[in-house]
């Protein structure tokens, strides 16, 4: 990748300073003049959702792709790499085709009249992934939502089918802090007269206040998992994507697929064979990940209560007792809540900090690690040692020390932490300017 490419992301860099906007009328205004590449990309999938949303999409379209469909993929944020974010048939769409296309778009943007003339990160980010998908000509594109959804930039689309997973405390400074708040804005992506599809990922008392949202909103039709699909569904499947929470991921992506069958008139149809083998081959980098050691490490993105909630009972699941857990927090996280699920499963637990600047700052991190041992309100063994080391480098090299080749490393509490030391673990490459994002 050249230097086109790169100039391209210190451009979207420099568009963080507009930080997150949330006006649809705006980013409709751009579309129009980019003659709705929104309308060209074929039937879409809109999903949203506090926890599970990345997953569901990954599972949908790897059934799409087994089913011969050329699928996009529009996802957020990115771990190692700016191009995971635009997926066309699975693959990574290179740094050069994104930044021949950046060049185009904002060529004919640059005289539309704005506020303040500018658009945000992650306006520029999805009117370049829906004009990729449109040039592209995909029969199906599948859309995560990047935050919230009622005003999220992914919501200017029409979907053949809008998806919200689950709902869960996360994000209150933009959505609410509430359930019920966080519900309304989750929900906003459901549309009247198209077909709407509640997941059940989220707490419980969640579930209800999204078909209420659904219904509110007008959808024709509402297909909710755990109540309208069979319990069995998928129970005896491989799920390429490891944690008992995915079957409720699996059940959802299922649903969203048996709707797009019936919502678009038959033209995206997916059968049993391809369903199955779609499942068993998906995968989403940084959920619950191994990277084979010694030490093994395993990493997850898990970065609010419910998260870590869901993490625990898939380490139990899986029989992973590691030596030594790495923890990161964003500033804004519930820390505490987060740290409680988990630390106690380990003797070492350090903590540190993810390469960005919303970071928690590893002392404060460490110091509730060490209330929570302390106050021994934690459910099971206590860790025997909790250390601090802001350089997440550093973290992870003494945690190789404390683990030896017969333990196992759980690093997680935050994507930025995980895409970080998945990147070295794997040697992969990365975006140094567009790691650190603090606009999705």
């Amino acid at each position: 990748m050249g230097g086109a490419y790169e100039d391209m992301l210190r451009a979207l860099v420099g568009a963080r300073r507009f930080g997150i906007r949330f006006d649809l009328a705006r980013l409709r205004s751009v579309l129009a003049e980019l003659a709705h590449p929104e309308e060209r990309m074929g039937a879409i999938v809109h999903v949203g959702g506090t926890n599970g949303k990345g997953s569901t999409c990954a599972l949908v379209e790897s059934a799409l792709r087994q089913a011969g469909y050329k699928t996009g993929l529009y996802t957020s944020p990115h771990l190692c790499r700016f191009t995971e974010r635009i997926r066309i048939g699975g693959d990574e769409v290179s740094g050069d085709e994104l930044a021949a296309r950046w060049a185009d778009m904002t060529g004919r943007i640059s005289g539309v009249a704005l506020e303040n003339n500018e658009l945000t990160f992650f306006e520029q980010v999805t009117l370049l992934g829906f004009t990729m998908f449109a040039a592209a000509a995909t029969d199906v594109v599948v859309l995560e939502v990047g935050l919230g959804g009622r005003l999220d930039a992914t919501n200017v689309v029409d979907p053949t089918v809008a998806c919200v997973t689950g709902v869960a405390l996360d994000h209150e400074e933009h959505l609410g802090r509430d359930l019920g708040s966080i519900a309304q804005e989750k929900g906003g992506i459901f549309k009247p007269g198209r077909c709407g599809v509640v997941g059940a990922s989220g707490e419980p008392t969640g579930q209800g206040m999204l078909v209420a949202e659904a219904w509110g909103r007008g959808v024709s039709e509402l297909v909710v998992v755990a109540r309208d699909i069979p319990a069995p569904l998928c129970e005896d499947w491989e799920i390429g994507l490891p944690g008992p929470h995915q079957r409720a991921n699996a059940a959802c992506a299922a649903a969203v697929l048996d709707a797009l069958r019936r919502h678009s008139a038959g033209r995206i149809q997916v059968s049993i064979q391809a369903l199955r083998e779609g499942f068993r081959t998906a995968f989403w980098p940084g959920r619950l990940e191994r990277v084979p050691g010694p030490p093994d490490t395993w990493l997850d993105g898990a970065h609010n209560p419910h998260g870590a909630q869901a993490l625990a009972r898939a380490l139990d699941a899986h029989g992973v007792y590691p030596r030594v857990v790495v923890v990161g927090v964003s500033a804004e996280k519930d820390a505490a809540s987060l740290l409680g699920p988990i630390v106690s499963r380990a003797p070492v637990v350090i903590a540190t900090q993810a390469p960005t600047f919303r970071a928690l700052p590893a002392a404060e991190l460490g110091g509730m690690a060490r209330t929570l041992v302390e106050s021994a309100r934690l459910p099971t063994q206590v860790p025997a040692r909790v250390i601090v080391e802001p350089d997440y480098r550093a973290a992870m090299e003494g945690a190789r020390k404390e683990a030896g080749n017969e333990g196992a490393i759980l690093v997680y509490g935050s994507l930025f932490l995980v895409g970080a030391v998945r990147a070295d673990l794997l040697d992969e490459p990365r975006d140094p300017l567009v790691t650190q994002d603090p606009a999705r």
